[in-house]
């Protein structure tokens, strides 16, 4: 098999738990040494104890709560927009689909979500002259612990994941690997590719259904 990212590294932050985790075992799995950050501190070493023992790759596990400043100032995130100048690196961003179709009750998350992506646009132009490049991925519905919680706290958590999967035209949810290997593919394959949003939607977006919010 070929390693896309050997001897390669990536930071990843949240990444001890969901599409974090996707992409952290992404990246680990094509031979890259990676550091990844989250504030869960036993879910995070556990990953980096399975990966350590899966190989090809290698990880290490680094407690931060990208929220507070100083943990980010105690962290190596400082660190690597220089490293990523000086070597012609990459970044990939995290936004959502809902920051391009909305969602209903949702003003801030789909706002913030917006950023991300004008953010990234916006650094890719900055960073073009160190031929660094910027991108950003857009999942929809992905099969996560944090989905799992959602539907558990529903009266039938059944009947909210199948309506969570038929929001797609392929009939079901991503997966927190799809997730990583859209990561990989930024990161490795797209070297053309700066200021793109990258949807991993299932088709989400497409074809007509019930919007109306007015009450008949």
């Amino acid at each position: 098999m070929s390693l896309r990212y050997l001897s390669k590294v990536a930071i990843v932050t949240g990444g001890s738990k969901g599409i974090g985790r996707g992409i952290v075992k992404a990246f680990v799995a094509n031979g890259a040494k990676v550091v990844f950050c989250a504030r869960g501190g036993e879910a995070g070493k556990d990953l980096e104890a399975e990966l350590n023992g899966a190989g090809p790759g290698s990880c290490t596990f680094v407690s931060c709560d990208v929220s507070k400043e100083e943990d980010i100032k105690a962290s190596p995130l400082p660190l690597a927009l220089p490293y990523l100048r000086l070597h012609q690196g990459n970044i990939i961003n995290v936004s959502s689909l809902v920051a391009t179709i909305g969602q209903k009750h949702a003003v801030p998350y789909v706002a913030t979500k917006g950023a991300i992506i004008s953010m990234t646009k916006a650094m890719a132009v900055d960073e073009s002259v160190h031929k660094v490049r910027v991108n950003c991925i857009s999942p929809g519905n992905v099969m996560t612990p944090l989905w799992e919680e959602v539907a558990g706290q529903s009266p039938d958590a059944a009947a909210t994941i199948r309506a969570g999967e038929r929001c797609q035209l392929l009939g079901r949810m991503g997966t927190e690997a799809e997730c990583g290997r859209a990561a990989i593919f930024l990161a490795a394959d797209a070297t053309f590719c700066t200021g793109i949003d990258l949807w991993l939607s299932g088709g989400a977006e497409l074809n007509y259904g019930e919007k109306s919010q007015i009450s008949s």
